[in-house]
This record gives structure tokens, sequence and C-alpha cells, in this order.
């Protein structure tokens, strides 16, 4: 079976829904073709308890701004998912679910998707499929023993899900800081595997910290102001939307009993090694708060404010193990939360650079009419999230439209 669309998007979360309303203003014919439902990362890719990170009024989605009654809450899983849903109906976006687009390929001067249905013949396309798809172990990760349960923070629901045992969490970023205080408050013992991450305070002078990052323009940085490419796969800041919003990070896990070790090295079958390096970690993430802070206070004096005061803490020096042992700790688990990678190989065009992140301007491949939307840095810091996301798809679709005509 064989049929034809003007515009294919793929992928209906944000990024996706996001093209296709303002496709759907200007009248353009496509289609969104999603692998499972509308938000289905959100929907399986996420463990019981998660809330948003970013406050709900910086929710800044084309046609479904955030109204709600908790502005500055922090909205949970199964609320979140609603709010897609609900977005999408309000369009109704031409989402086709059930739809894994298998190939992306050329045909006479357009584009064939092999989908489980059949091919699709399309004139543009835009690729949505996330900032990141494939879930990251880092180098020695096939030694560890198979005697204890692994799993991606992905495949994660909820404590009571796991073995009995400690927990190692590998990675520790967002999601690898919230799952270790939430197995830690379930009572159990939590390793910490910690990596070079940035953490900020939840709140500065009475406003939230993204407020401080949006109003200073530090969402609006463009990838040029990075130090390198490899500054692309840097964690979102360490900090938490549960209880109403709240620091965490490394220091606050440490207090409440969680233990910290360093980057994972390897295993050797019960051994498990780790990097004498919290202290190097933690001070890097003080680092580039303090780099934040600079920008912040840049931004203030431009327009004669009084910038926000922070006492830094002092540098975190704690005397942490190089070594466990699965069975002396009693480690029934272990989580990987080491990040994700972008995977674009269905994509059958030379598009992508070394480290797998699509080449482009604006979201324009230099193949006419292929785009990219929701990757990580597309156009500037916020390109991503849910508050940012909506400039870059205005302007994708507006190249859309303008090539049609």
């Amino acid at each position: 079976m064989e049929r034809r669309v003007d515009t294919a998007i793929i992928g209906a979360g944000q990024a996706g829904l996001a093209t296709s309303w303002f496709l759907t203003q200007s009248g353009v014919d496509h289609v969104v073709l999603e692998a499972g439902g509308v938000a289905d990362t959100w929907r399986k890719r996420r463990w019981d308890s998660f809330c948003l990170v970013t406050p709900n009024w910086s929710v800044q989605l084309p046609g479904a701004k955030y109204d709600g009654t908790d502005p500055d809450g922090f909205l949970p899983l199964a609320e979140l998912v609603d709010y897609f849903q609900t977005w999408a109906e309000s369009f109704d976006a031409p989402v086709e679910e059930n739809s894994p687009v298998t190939s992306l390929e050329a045909d006479d001067g357009g584009f064939l998707l092999t989908l489980p249905s059949g091919r699709l013949k399309a004139r543009q396309v835009v690729v949505a499929t996330g900032a990141f798809q494939r879930p990251h172990r880092p180098a020695g990760a096939e030694a560890l023993s198979d005697g204890v349960t692994q799993l991606f923070a992905e495949e994660y629901h909820n404590p009571e899900a796991l073995p009995p045992g400690a927990v190692l969490v590998i990675g520790s970023g967002q999601t690898g800081c919230q799952l270790a205080e939430e197995l830690h408050k379930a009572g159990r013992k939590v390793f910490l595997a910690c990596g070079r991450c940035v953490w900020v305070p939840r709140v500065l002078e009475g406003r939230d910290i993204v407020w401080w990052m949006i109003e200073s323009g530090f969402m609006d940085r463009t990838p040029d102001k990075l130090p390198s490419p490899l500054a692309r796969l840097l964690g979102n800041p360490q900090a938490t939307g549960h209880g109403g919003g709240r620091d965490l990070n490394y220091r606050l896990l440490n207090d409440m009993g969680v233990e910290l070790v360093g980057r994972y090295l390897g295993a050797d079958g019960s051994k498990i090694r780790f990097a004498d390096d919290v202290a190097t970690s933690v001070d890097f993430g003080d680092a580039r708060l303090a780099d934040l802070l600079k920008f912040i206070e840049a931004y203030c004096a431009s327009i004669g404010a009084t910038p926000p005061r922070l006492e830094m803490p002092a540098p975190l020096r704690i005397k942490t193990r190089t070594e466990l042992d699965i069975a002396q700790d009693g480690i029934g688990a272990v989580i990987w939360t080491s990040g994700y990678r972008p995977d674009y190989g269905w994509v059958k065009f030379p598009v992508c650079d070394d480290m797998g992140f699509p080449v482009q301007t604006d979201g324009r491949t230099t193949v006419p009419g292929l785009y990219f939307m929701g990757v990580h840095w597309l156009r500037k810091n916020k390109s991503s999230i849910l508050y940012g996301v909506g400039e870059d798809a205005e302007i994708v679709a507006e190249q859309i439209i303008e090539a049609r005509s």
C-alpha cells in the first residue's frame, strides 16, 4: 500500500505537535506519524511519581499556554499526559498512532517513508522524534555481573517494583538525583555514582530559577556559545519539582544518607569500581552555577537592577569508596541514568555529525525539504523544552510554507 502527503511529521511529542499546530493554522496538508500514542515518551519512559522540574507557567506550547490555577506548581505525569492529549484534540492534530517509521530515504526529489502499513511518499519531512532517543550506558557497563538486576531509568517505575536490597544509581543528573531520593525515602540503601552535573537553587530572591534563566537570556544562548560540541550532552540542572519545587543536589543527598561514589569505571565479577572524583564533580557543578550567576548579574546590571545574592556552599569534601561489592553491600538492582544519545540510523541521509546530532540551520538541513525539530540545542538552549519548542516550530513551519509556494 502506498500513499502520498505533502508534509510528514515524525513524532507526536511537543516538537511534532507544535509544528503540526502551525501547519494546521496555515492549512498545510500534513500527517503526524507516531510510533505509539500522543506524547508516548512521556507516557512510557517516565517513572510513576514523575513531575515536571520546570514550573507550570513555563509551559508555553502554541495554542496551549498554561492557564491553570497553579502556575507556580509542577505538573505530575498523569496531568501532563492529559495536557498533551487535550492539546492535540483541540486542533484536531492529524496524528496516526502506532505508525513507527522504520526508514526515511530519498524518492525522486521527495521522500519515501517505510511504515508497517506500507509506504508513504512526502514532499517535505520533519523529524521530531525527541531530543535524545537511545539510553546510554558508559564503557565497561557490560562487565557488570548478570546476577544483579539492571535497568535503564526509563524502565524504572517505583521502589516496590525492584528486587529487595540496596540500589546503585549510576548517573546523577535530574533523574538520577530524583530516583536516589525516592528510593532512600522508601527505606532502601542507595549508592549514587556521581558525574559532572550542574546544580541550581530552586529559588533566588523569591523567583524560580527558571524565571531568572529566561529573563536573563540564558535560555536564549545559541550553540556557538558552548565551549565545545560535547557540551550538548551536559545534563539538565539538578533540582526537583516535588514538594512544590525545591533544591536537590549532591550535598543534600549526602546529608540525607545517600552514599555518594565517583564516576563508574567498570566491574569485575561482584566488584564494581569507581573513580575517586566526587569532589571534582561537585566542584564542576559549583563552577557552572557560578557561570549562571555571572550571567544573571550581567543582565541585572544592564537593566539597572540589584542582582540576587546567593552564598555559595563550602566545597564538598567527603571520604568515598572506590569499590563496592554486589554481595557484601547487598546490591539488588542497578539503575542506569547516565543519559541518552541521538539515534537517527533510520534516516538514510548524511545529515548527522560525528556525535549523531543532525547538522542543520534553524531546523533545515542541506537536503531540500528535510527538517529536524525538538533537538537539544537545535537553535537555542531552550529548543527542546516546553517553554521554547514553539519558537522553533514556528520557524520550521514558515520554511515549509515558503517552500510550498
